[in-house]
């Protein structure tokens, strides 16, 4: 275990992490607020807000910070922000105006567009063009639940900002349990294409097939009502996305549940989430310094706590850490 995962609260060695708990009093779709809690073994917990009136948590401008960003983003005084179209509860969807863009990432893009002394200007796009619009240096950073990996960091910066837990989802009452590459074999596992999931997802049914066992059978879907009607209708067995994305979904419903944890790095690394930047845009020092900021000063705590991810709150956002292996188990 190296000394980075050791100071990490996820014991991601052991190959599971603690899954959020989330206990839902009402469907996103259906009106103002749902009810999480986000500590395991919690009771009711926190009312989230589906409005577009979002009374966010916000902070205050820090003159030193601001001073690390390069000279042509502190004039141009925005910052160019970029997230996932998809709607995915409650990292980043839509409020009950199907129009205004909500969820943590949203939330913490303001914060550390607040403490460096910028305006968000926020785009939203498919998830390939997430990076397509990095590499064009159109976008200054994503805030879209990227996973550090160790092929990403050879063209992008990284500043952590939350914990990478993965989590399979499957249909109520299954009797399912998923604890390492066995789990999965001979099942039908949806997944995101190009994401971190579909990488072990990948990775875990060569595994079982390299040990006499039936490969996973790997779908994918444009979206995420197509993956749920298929869970529900039983053409897939598995839904493998972000825990929080899981947790908040069965919570909701009540008609699917999470039936395993994992991190996003591995068994022997604690996954992290990061705002990306392009590889030497200059910017990633005065994020990771935003970061911290709001770490310390609680608005980071608070924004978390809103939206029942506590769980996977971090204590310091570190630049460009240890990443998903290129070859991930």
């Amino acid at each position: 275990m190296t000394n980075t995962l050791a100071r990490r609260s996820t014991a991601a060695a052991l190959g599971l992490v603690s899954a959020l708990v989330l206990a839902a009093c009402a469907n996103p779709s259906d009106g103002g607020t749902t009810e999480v809690a986000a500590t395991k073994g919690a009771g009711s917990g926190t009312k989230i807000n589906l409005s577009p009136d979002q009374n966010r948590v916000t902070t205050e401008k820090v003159d030193s910070i601001a001073a690390q960003l390069p000279a042509k983003t502190r004039e141009r005084g925005t910052l160019e922000v970029v997230y996932s179209s998809g709607s995915a509860a409650p990292l980043g969807f839509y409020a009950t105006d199907n129009k205004t863009r909500i969820g943590v990432e949203s939330d913490l893009a303001y914060l550390v567009s607040e403490v460096l002394g910028l305006k968000p200007d926020f785009n939203t796009v498919s998830w390939e063009n997430i990076f397509v619009g990095l590499d064009s240096a159109k976008y200054d950073v994503g805030f879209s639940n990227i996973t550090v990996t160790e092929e990403r960091k050879e063209k992008y910066d990284f500043a952590t900002y939350r914990e990478d837990n993965l989590g399979f989802e499957a249909k109520k009452g299954s009797g399912l349990n998923i604890t390492g590459p066995k789990d999965v074999a001979g099942k039908t596992v949806a997944v995101g294409s190009g994401t971190n999931q579909e990488k072990l997802l990948i990775e875990w049914s060569k595994e079982a097939e390299s040990a006499g066992l039936e490969p996973a059978d790997i779908k994918y879907y444009q979206n995420d009502s197509d993956t749920y009607l298929a869970l529900q209708s039983g053409r897939i067995d598995l839904y493998l996305g972000p825990n929080p994305t899981a947790a908040y979904h069965a919570a909701s419903t009540g008609r699917t549940e999470v039936v395993g944890t994992y991190s996003g790095a591995g068994s022997t690394l604690q996954g992290l989430i990061a705002a990306t930047t392009k590889k030497d845009s200059g910017l990633v020092k005065a994020l990771a310094a935003a970061i911290n900021e709001i770490i310390d000063n609680g608005t980071y705590a608070q924004v978390l706590e809103r939206w029942g991810l506590t769980e996977e709150a971090i204590t310091t956002s570190e630049i460009n850490p240890p990443g998903l292996p290129k070859t991930n188990k």
